[in-house]
């Protein structure tokens, strides 16, 4: 493929620390990676961009010896290695902030970070006190406190993030590999952790960055290089640069930013929350008497803050969780104590937040994951008797729907990018028959801007058909384009609340941050 270089640049000076030469990573099927170039100079931010599977997170794991390249060679400082496993990297000053976690669920926050990097007394046992401290100075030194004694598993996703950024932190590696490090992050924590990354620069440390979003990238590269489809397809200069540009560059098009919705046509109250409040798993009190409607044909959007209470409202509303008090309706069913099964059987598609616990079984098939919600249901069952060939007819259709990259689809869920798997997911519970409400949270979490492009018109699509949306996002411009109403939580409870087209960034942000809407700020 043609190489394209969009702006122009000063030819770099500082030494290189960290080279991709001519790079081929092949897997079953797939060419994940062909002939790649890729190089990082000394105290530099070299952002990598591309679409969803176009081989961003492959090479990466090649250069931090996950994977053997099939071909091509690294060279760490000039001098070229041979990585048998992480390991080797991690000796040679390489560390990775991975894309999906890399984190023990039933384990502490202390006892995370200390795997693997074990500190002990000077009688051989571990010396977890020492790690706990070592988490609090991290956290208060960059921003990031968390709970030393917290389990993992019951922490929201961008508390997990945290915890993962604290590992490398703590690792103290010279070259870094930062795999969508900002994917769950609200956007206060992104400008955090900004300042974070500005800061290992300044003391020396190079970065490679990989983001599907195209501000972060203007706002944080000194360099840009694009893949597509496993090759480098172009480079650019953050200075001259524009959005559209690196859109176009990422996805080989014309991309779209601005989302068509026409104005919706409300209907009949199909989703009613009175009173609901909702515990997390120490019955401590999450959400507290939330009274909200969404109608048939319209987009409700929930603002606010990462864990101030989204994650447990949206549980409540498909199952995953029993309310404490009040009642949950869908249209004139009361779901308040019914099981997830019973939800989507009654016509509820859910996209939850963390795709990985809740949106997919990694080592099924995708066929297998595109009916789990609907498995037991004809035409895919008859008698208790599963039918594999209406099955695959139907993953086939949404494979190519939803435009799902794979070799087939009987390669295992895990095997495929995080973005792949999101678009699974979406492609099971937006195909749903007899859709009557689709709650969708983080629905565009990891995804390149042309599956956001095509995400954000199905969304719209699902309300023109009739169905209500509940959609749930930590990105405030998702939250803005998309809704036709918009609620905002803050601390469990629902402060506020306006029509989509009266809704300023200032004016949910305001709310988001302090519970507050304008008019009360100034009174």
């Amino acid at each position: 493929m043609p190489v394209v270089s969009v702006g122009a640049s000063e030819t770099p000076t500082a030494a290189l620390v960290l080279e991709a030469r001519k790079i081929t990573k092949t897997f079953p099927g797939v060419i994940a990676n062909q002939d790649v170039d890729f190089d990082l100079r000394e105290g530099e931010i070299h952002c990598l961009l591309g679409e969803n599977g176009a081989g961003k997170s492959t090479l990466m794991n090649v250069l931090y010896g996950l994977y053997a390249p099939t071909a091509g060679e690294i060279a760490v400082r000039g001098e070229t290695v041979q990585f048998g496993s992480s390991s080797d990297a991690i000796a040679r000053g390489i560390g990775m902030v991975h894309q999906h976690f890399q984190l023990i669920p039933t384990f502490t926050v202390a006892e995370n970070v200390a795997l693997g990097d074990e500190v002990t007394t000077r009688f051989g046992s571990l010396d977890i006190a020492a790690t706990r401290n070592r988490i609090v100075e991290i956290g208060e030194r960059y921003g990031l406190a968390v709970d030393p004694d917290a389990i993992v598993g019951e922490l929201s996703v961008g508390v997990q993030q945290r915890v993962e950024l604290i590992k490398a932190l703590e690792r103290d590696a010279e070259i870094l590999i930062l795999d969508e490090p900002t994917a769950v992050l609200t956007p206060g924590e992104v400008d955090d952790f900004f300042d974070v990354v500005r800061a290992l620069v300044d003391k020396g440390k190079s970065i490679v960055f990989i983001t599907h979003k195209l501000r972060e990238v203007l706002a944080v590269a000194d360099r840009i290089t694009v893949l597509r489809s496993g090759h480098s397809v172009g480079s650019a200069d953050p200075a001259t640069a524009t959005e559209q540009d690196l859109a176009n560059l990422m996805v080989g098009r014309d991309v779209v930013f601005t989302v068509d919705r026409p104005p919706a046509t409300p209907g009949a109250p199909m989703l009613q929350l009175t009173g609901v409040t909702v515990d997390d798993s120490r019955n401590v009190a999450m959400c507290r008497s939330i009274d909200m409607t969404v109608r048939a044909g319209e987009i409700f959007g929930i603002a606010g803050v990462e864990g101030n209470g989204q994650r447990e409202l949206v549980e409540a509303v498909t199952g995953m969780r029993t309310p404490s008090g009040g009642t949950i309706l869908l249209g004139d069913d009361d779901i308040t104590h019914a099981s997830p099964r019973e939800v989507a059987d009654l016509g509820v598609g859910h996209v939850p937040e963390d795709r990985n616990r809740h949106g997919v079984v990694g080592p099924f098939s995708i066929a297998d994951n595109m009916v789990l919600n609907q498995y037991h249901q004809r035409p895919f069952s008859s008698r208790f008797l599963r039918r594999d060939q209406p099955i695959r007819t139907w993953a086939l259709n949404l494979v190519t729907q939803f435009d799902v990259r794979a070799p087939g689809i009987d390669v295992p869920v895990a095997t495929l990018s995080g973005g792949n798997q999101q678009k699974v997911i979406v492609a099971r519970e937006m195909s749903r028959p007899g859709l009557r409400l689709l709650v969708v949270a983080q629905p565009t979490r990891g995804l390149d801007v042309g599956s956001i492009e095509f995400i954000h018109h199905r969304i719209v699509e699902m309300r023109d058909e009739g169905a209500a949306v509940l959609l749930v996002s930590a990105e405030l411009d998702e939250i803005l384009s998309l809704s036709d109403r918009i609620g905002v939580l803050y601390r469990g409870e629902l402060v506020g609340e306006c029509a989509g087209e009266d809704a300023t960034r200032e004016r949910i942000g305001l709310l988001m941050a302090s519970g507050r809407d304008e008019s009360e700020v100034s009174a």
